[in-house]
């Protein structure tokens, strides 16, 4: 088995990661909303157009 975000071989002490950083990355990307589980519910679906909308509007 490869590590999800580097491919390497994984370490048993942080499967199915190979080390404790990439599992480091794998929860940032978690946290920062990189990984989503889609929804059908059109009040989400409505939450994040207006999101997308405020974010294109920051000044960047």
């Amino acid at each position: 088995m490869s590590c999800p975000i580097c491919e390497k071989e994984t370490d048993p002490r942080f499967r199915p990661f190979c080390s404790k950083r990439c599992a480091d990355v794998d929860l940032g990307k978690w946290l920062g909303g990189e990984y989503a589980v889609p929804s059908r519910d059109p009040e989400d679906i409505e939450r994040a157009l207006d999101e997308v909308e405020r974010q294109r509007a920051k000044p960047h």
